[in-house]
């Protein structure tokens, strides 16, 4: 998928339209951004409780797809009101913000991506311009001394040494100057319920109380590190211009480095590129993030279907080769915790990481990138080159293997990351073959080989 094309919810990515921002700090810090390879993506909301679509299935024009589960009733009004009031049963009693961000340390992840308000407009956090939140008397989690859920997460991961990505969706369907009656009585799409153009009173009170709020996220509930906005729709190409430009200034005046990830809208404002539940055949040349769910949605599911230790580390591989930065989404439950085999499997990818992490953070592409069963990144500095051997299923180690480096004879060593012990090799077609020892006990995901390397001439 490429452009602004949303498909199922699914949105595309833009590096063709990449801008380069203008502001030196934001520059350096997208370098460091570049570095961190793992970001824990969380989406919690009221919707977590019935274990369905994300926002989504409030939209008519979405109900093809994102209604699959709401198999209670088929009157759409019913369901939507009953959507509206999910609010009054939001309850997370059990959330466990420390917990969550100690986790995320241990398990390799650098930095967090979470919802502080989905489409629907709810809030997670004590917004000043919505009633619509989480601290509002009416929600049940409002007189719990965590109910300002957004802080308390955010203060808990920086305490364990992890960035903070902010995501926030720039339309909102329960704001009236977006969607009149909050979509109730008339058929709802993506879009306002109304001409943008002749009504321009009423869009400017949305793009002032959009940008009350971003700016409210940064100065209120700082550092943060990266604007994730979500809802591509919302974009000048569409005919729906928020003044993105004026708000993220607004907004660097109380972090200058902010990163800010305007999606799928190009332009200056789209520091990241953000392919969405893919990844993209060959590397970019521009930052960017794959957000990626660990199971079947980005909300939380009951039943739901994990992916494998071995396809999260192959996963991250591949999109680190490619230069990315993987997001991996995981949602809690309704109660607050987070699933049992989704815990299991992010200490999984952590210790992984624990052996092998030197060829993964702090990289970049180096060709040959992917090929076959390898992948392969290198050292900024340009003197070394990691090979990591992907091993399927059962698969084990052979005493020859043959990393298909492109310059074999620009190596002067290779070790495996895993022992540090040195590793034969010599040059052979298609690249360099090394000699596994006996006694080597292969990872049962990925193994990973530093090749230090002469300066190329």
């Amino acid at each position: 998928m490429t452009k602004d094309m949303i498909i199922n919810g699914t949105h595309g990515y833009t590096p063709e339209d990449y801008v380069q921002p203008p502001e030196p700090e934001v520059r350096e810090r997208l370098e460091w951004f570049k570095d961190q390879k793992l970001a824990l993506m969380m989406h919690f909301g009221i919707y977590s409780q019935l274990g369905i679509f994300e926002s989504w299935p409030l939209s008519d024009a979405d109900a093809s797809w994102s209604r699959a589960q709401i198999d209670w009733t088929d009157d759409a009004e019913t369901f939507k009101r009953q959507y509206w009031n999910l609010w009054k049963s939001f309850n997370p009693v059990r959330i466990e913000p420390d917990k969550w961000a100690a986790l995320a340390r241990d398990s390799g992840f650098r930095y967090l991506v979470f919802t502080t308000k989905h489409h629907d407009g709810f809030c997670l956090y004590d917004s000043k311009h919505s009633d619509f939140k989480v601290t509002n008397p009416e929600c049940p989690f409002s007189g719990d001394p965590r109910a300002d859920i957004v802080r308390n997460v955010f203060d808990a991961f920086r305490a364990e040494g992890l960035a903070i990505a902010a995501y926030f969706s720039k339309p909102d369907w329960h704001c009236e100057d977006f969607w009149e009656g909050h979509g109730l009585d008339r058929t709802v799409s993506r879009m306002p319920t109304y001409d943008v153009a002749a009504n321009p009173g009423k869009w400017a009170r949305f793009r002032e109380f959009t940008k009350n709020q971003i700016v409210e996220l940064v100065r209120d509930y700082g550092p943060v590190d990266i604007i994730w906005l979500d809802g591509g729709q919302v974009q000048r190409r569409a005919g729906l211009d928020i003044g993105i430009e004026e708000i993220i200034a607004e907004a660097r005046k109380y972090k200058p480095d902010l990163i800010s990830a305007d999606r799928t809208a190009g332009g200056p404002c789209e520091n990241v590129i953000t392919p969405e539940q893919t990844v993209p055949p060959n590397p970019l040349a521009v930052p960017w993030e794959s957000c990626i769910t660990m199971g079947t949605g980005f909300s939380y599911r009951y039943d739901d279907e994990y992916k494998s230790p071995r396809e999260l580390v192959h996963l991250l591989l591949d999109i680190v080769a490619k230069g990315g930065n993987l997001a991996l989404n995981v949602a809690p439950q309704p109660d607050g915790r987070l699933p049992y085999p989704a815990i299991r499997r992010m200490e999984a990818l952590g210790a992984w990481l624990k052996i092998f992490g030197k060829g993964v953070y702090a990289t970049r592409p180096a060709a040959p990138f992917a090929k076959d069963s390898w992948r392969f990144t290198g050292a900024k500095d340009g003197g070394t080159l990691y090979a990591f051997r992907l091993w399927a299923e059962n698969e084990s180690a052979s005493r020859e293997e043959t990393i298909p480096v492109e310059h074999p004879e620009r190596v002067q060593c290779v070790v495996s990351l895993a022992t540090g012990a040195e590793i034969p090799f010599h040059a052979a077609n298609g690249g360099l073959s090394i000699r596994i020892p006996e006694q080597f006990q292969a990872n049962a995901f990925a193994d990973g080989f530093a090749l230090s390397l002469h300066a190329s001439a």
